[in-house]
Parts: C-alpha cells; sequence; structure tokens
C-alpha cells in the first residue's frame, strides 16, 4: 500500500499501462496528467493541458496516450516526449466528451454532444485526426453522458449511458461502426465497470459481464452471451486475450522500451488448466481466426465450381426433350403454342422416327377432311368447335398424344395411312411439308374466330346472370 502525492487539486482519473508493470497514469483539476512511477513512488513525467482532463485512455502497446478535455480538443501523446503529437477539434458540444482506443489498432473512439446537445459517436485515426472517420455518427437526443468500452476480441463497442438504463452495442468493421443491439433498463446507471475477458464464463457462450450501480444502493452484473449451443469451445469468439503478465517493468518502460503484453490461450480456461500463454502479436489477433472462417469456405466453392460448370453442360443436353413437349400456361397463349409445335416438328423430320411423332403428324393432319369442304360458313360453325376442342388438347398435354388418338378418331387417319402406305418415316414427311403448314395457318384463323365468338358468348351469359341477379335482389 502507497500514497501517491503530487496533484495541487483533486484527482479525477487513475489509469494503469495496459503493457508495463507500475505505471499509472493519473488526471487533476490543475490541468496535468502525471505518469507515477508506483515502485518508487514518485511522478516521472507531466503532461500539460489547457483545461479539465475529462478523459483518458492507453495505446495497446502503452507509449502512446489518448486525452479530451474541456477545450474540446482532442489530444495523442507521446508520452515520454511529454508532449502531444496531435491536437485536433473534439466534439463542438459544451457537455463531457469520452475516448478508448480501439485495442491494437491505430484508431480511437469518442463520444460527446453536437452545439444541439445531440449525442454523437466519432472515430478517429490517430496519423491524421484533423476530423473523425466518416464524420459523426448521430445516436440520439439523451442528456446523460455516453461512456464508451471497447472489446478487442470481438471487436465491439459498448456504449452506456449515464443518467439512464440503456447499454447499446456496435461492431467495428471497415473502419465504421455497425449497430448490433441495445440492452434496455428501466433502472438508470451511475457507472458501468466491465470484467477482463478472462473472467467471463465461456461455457454459457458469454462474451462480456459488466456491472453498473443502481441507485448507489447495489451493483447489478449484466451478460452479453451470443445464442448458440455451447457444448464445446467457440474458439471464434474467444480468440487468445491479455493476460496478467506485463511486457516489461517501470524501469524499462521510463527507458523507452516497447511492447505487447504476452496473451493467453482462453481454451486452456475453458478446460479448466493452467493458462496457456502466447506470444503477442502487433495486429489483433481477433480478426484472424474470423478471417479465415469467412475465407475457407468460398475458396472451396471457387475451386469446386469449375467441377460443377463441367457437370452442368453434361445435364443440359437432357432438358430440351421434356422442354419440347412442355404444356403452355394458359389458353390465350395456344396460338404461339401451335407455331412453335409446327417447327418443332420441322426441325426434327429427319431424325425422328418414332410412335410419339406419327401420333402427332396425324393429329395435326385431321383439319385436312374438314378445311377442304368449307365452302358455306354455317356448317363451319356447327362442326368446327368440336375439332377445335379436339386439337386444343394435343399442344395442351402432349405426353398423352400417343394414347387417346388412335381410339378417338380413327376414320380421320386411315385416308392418311393409306396415302402414305406402310413407310410412314420414309416418305410420309417429305410429301406433308406444305399441307401441315397451310393446315396450321387454317387452325389458327379458326381458333381465333372460335375464341372471339366463345367470348362473346361468355359476355352474353355473364350479363344475363348479373340481369337474374338484380331481378332476384329486386324481389327481395
Amino acid at each position: 500500500m502507497k500514497q501517491l502525492s503530487g496533484h495541487s487539486r483533486k484527482v479525477g482519473h487513475v489509469l494503469f499501462n495496459p503493457a508495463a508493470a507500475n505505471v499509472l497514469a493519473t488526471s487533476s483539476g490543475d490541468y496535468t496528467i502525471k505518469l507515477w512511477d508506483v515502485e518508487a513512488g514518485s511522478p516521472r513525467l507531466t503532461l500539460k493541458h489547457t483545461d479539465i482532463v475529462q478523459s483518458l485512455s492507453w495505446s495497446a502497446n502503452g507509449s502512446l496516450l489518448v486525452t479530451t478535455s474541456r477545450d474540446k480538443k482532442l489530444r495523442i501523446w507521446d508520452v515520454r516526449q511529454e508532449a502531444p503529437a496531435h491536437v485536433a477539434p473534439g466534439h463542438a458540444g459544451a457537455k463531457n466528451s469520452r475516448v478508448t482506443w480501439l485495442g491494437e489498432h491505430d484508431r480511437v473512439a469518442t463520444t460527446g454532444f453536437s452545439k444541439m446537445s445531440d449525442r454523437q459517436l466519432g472515430l478517429w485515426d490517430i496519423r491524421d485526426p484533423k476530423e473523425p472517420v466518416g464524420g459523426f455518427q448521430m445516436l440520439d437526443a439523451i442528456s446523460g453522458v455516453c461512456m464508451p468500452f471497447w472489446d478487442d476480441s470481438t471487436q465491439c463497442l459498448y456504449l452506456a449511458g449515464k443518467g439512464d438504463g440503456n447499454i447499446r452495442y456496435f461492431e467495428y468493421e471497415h473502419d465504421k461502426f455497425e449497430y448490433l443491439s441495445e440492452y434496455k433498463s428501466a433502472d438508470p446507471q451511475r457507472g458501468v465497470a466491465f470484467l477482463p475477458k478472462r473472467g467471463v464464463n465461456m461455457h454459457e457462450n458469454e462474451v462480456m459481464r459488466a456491472f453498473k450501480t443502481v441507485n448507489d444502493s447495489y451493483i447489478e452484473p449484466i451478460s452479453f452471451i451470443v445464442p448458440r449451443r455451447a457444448e464445446v469451445f467457440q474458439g471464434d469468439i474467444y480468440p487468445p486475450v491479455v493476460g496478467t503478465k506485463p511486457a516489461m517493468s517501470a524501469a524499462e518502460w521510463f527507458e523507452g522500451a516497447e511492447g505487447l503484453p504476452p496473451k493467453i490461450d482462453l481454451e486452456s480456461v475453458y478446460e479448466g488448466e493452467e493458462p496457456t500463454e502466447i506470444p503477442a502479436t502487433s495486429k489483433p489477433a481477433s480478426r484472424a481466426p474470423s478471417s479465415s472462417t469467412m475465407l475457407s469456405p468460398s475458396k472451396k466453392d471457387a475451386e469446386q465450381l469449375p467441377s460443377k460448370q463441367r457437370s452442368e453442360p453434361i445435364k443440359e443436353p437432357a432438358q430440351p426433350s421434356p422442354a419440347l413437349r412442355s404444356p403452355p400456361p394458359s389458353m390465350k397463349e395456344q396460338t404461339s403454342s401451335i407455331a412453335a409445335l409446327a417447327s418443332k416438328f420441322d426441325d426434327k423430320e429427319d431424325s425422328s422416327s418414332g410412335e410419339d411423332d406419327t401420333s402427332s403428324f396425324e393429329e395435326v393432319a385431321k383439319p385436312i377432311d374438314r378445311h377442304q369442304p368449307r365452302a358455306p360458313e354455317k356448317h363451319t360453325q356447327n362442326t368446327e368447335p368440336e375439332a377445335i376442342t379436339r386439337k386444343l388438347s394435343s399442344p395442351i398435354s402432349p405426353t398423352k398424344l400417343a394414347g387417346p388418338v388412335s381410339p378417338s378418331k380413327p376414320a380421320s387417319s386411315a385416308p392418311l395411312s393409306s396415302s402414305s402406305s406402310q413407310p410412314l418415316s420414309a416418305g410420309f414427311p417429305a410429301s406433308l411439308d406444305q399441307i401441315t403448314l397451310h393446315d396450321i395457318k387454317t387452325l389458327l384463323e379458326t381458333q381465333s374466330r372460335t375464341i372471339m365468338g366463345q367470348s362473346e358468348k361468355i359476355a352474353a351469359l355473364t350479363e344475363e346472370v348479373d340481369r337474374l341477379k338484380n331481378t332476384i335482389g329486386d324481389r327481395m
């Protein structure tokens, strides 16, 4: 137990260096931040500000410090030089602002207020902090100060409002914060603190645990849990985290040494074993597993695509045969379907010799006997609808042509068989080319007239039904 004295006014913030042992930063109302060697019990460095410091945060290797103050300035300090490396205007509002370093990234996040007292969120590049990356992000119009907390393992930023009961969290990706969700409570919080990652319950997929003060009477724990089954260790949400060993001593740090503290493998903690130490890296380790898991399936799919594309052309030649015989979707498209059917028969004349082609020719050639004696139109109107309805059934269900054609009209198909004699495949198609096309045109004209006549009858029946409904309604 040591008592450190050196500030002339009350102390507002205390924060240990994350990489060096026994190095402490304190801010005070005397507009200064002092860097202490706790073992020696004396301040070694002093960072002078022009106004009261409102918040401060260390970089991951403990060499830089970022601060916000009441003069609305954002300062990034090269601590051992006792001079700011960058000074930039922060949030324009008069209320307090807060800042946190985003782990091993070269980015910091700030929360504050606009001139219109709207709460804002800002992302800053420490190499060029003239203005926030992408501008300020408006949050809401609540008057309480927003306190930011960063989770380096899941790359999430938690914002807890002072005086309200909500904690919202964002995911940092591609130099912007994407809103995820929000914890809501009716009990306002005066202060919030988060448990180190090595203390969460990994058997329940708990990624963060917060503690908030409620009415200055008790502390309430809040768990943030990933909704998935927790039967085995989840390595994607529990990458290696900073352990308890520092990277250097206080004397080495004050002499200019830099480095990241070693990390521990959380899987060993999950198994209840002694924490396994892992050397620190210069880049955030949290993105490595997620990027590999996201990229590995896509690479496998890319390697498998050529084989799939090779197999697709093999299946495609088998598809046209059922497509040729597929029925049209509605009666309105029968005209185009009959024309398409004629062209398809023409394409297959040389190669087709099966029973289906023979039956289809017999069905198409039926109107020949009815076309030649068509001198008076009155007899045509009485006899053709039956033949037309019989013709319309062939394009709608072409797969049934071989069955019902021969028993339905044996007399009409007999002249064709006698004229073409027995070798149908040799002489019949060659003599039927012009007759079939001419007959198709006749069918189209006849079908159009029949459809128009049926439409007029339907309209007349509809009017009659409406008239009867009106009559019955008047009588009721």
